[in-house]
């Protein structure tokens, strides 16, 4: 571990060692943080209190300043995503796709003709797929394989630094 990340990693567990210590005599905080219904709110709601506990080990809060950098892409609007492509063949395609506190409009399903492979790359996200019903709470590195119809759609994403996805497609 590189001692940059190491003195990062020593001051979250400083800061969450405090912000125990203080769950443990205010019982009202504590119901709080219970009612946290994901990751996201947790670091809010910690922030709120003056508590910076930061986001997922291994997230990167910089990136190389150099032209073209994929981590360093801007943000679509909050509640929106953009996609790009950044190469395809002839039955295949690769997108970049950027989300920012984006879901799939309740009640709506994604399907479609292609196979989908997704890494996450930056933040997290939650889908829910059907047939059969599974929902995944994705993390930094973590790929999912949609067949092709499948329903599924996004249920969240982070919001600002938001949610950074690699995406294969392919037809049979």
């Amino acid at each position: 571990m590189a001692e940059d990340d190491l003195i990062r990693f020593l001051d979250k567990v400083q800061q969450l060692q405090q912000l125990v210590e203080i769950l443990k005599h205010e019982p009202e905080r504590r119901k709080r943080l219970a009612d946290c219904n994901d990751h996201n709110a947790v670091v809010e709601l910690a922030r709120q209190w003056g508590f910076e506990i930061g986001r997922r080990w291994g997230e990167q809060e910089t990136v190389s300043g150099k032209e073209g950098n994929l981590l360093a892409q801007p943000l679509p609007p909050s509640g929106t995503e953009s996609e790009r492509t950044l190469i395809s063949g002839e039955n295949w395609w690769l997108h970049l796709i950027l989300s920012n506190a984006f879901e799939t409009p309740q009640g709506e399903w994604m399907v479609q003709e292609e196979t989908e492979w997704v890494l996450l790359l930056r933040g997290s996200a939650e889908l829910r797929l059907q047939d059969p019903v599974e929902q995944i709470d994705l993390s930094v590195g973590d790929p999912v394989l949609i067949e092709s119809h499948r329903p599924h759609r996004v249920e969240r994403t982070d919001p600002e630094p938001g949610t950074l996805w690699l995406a294969l497609y392919w037809r049979a």
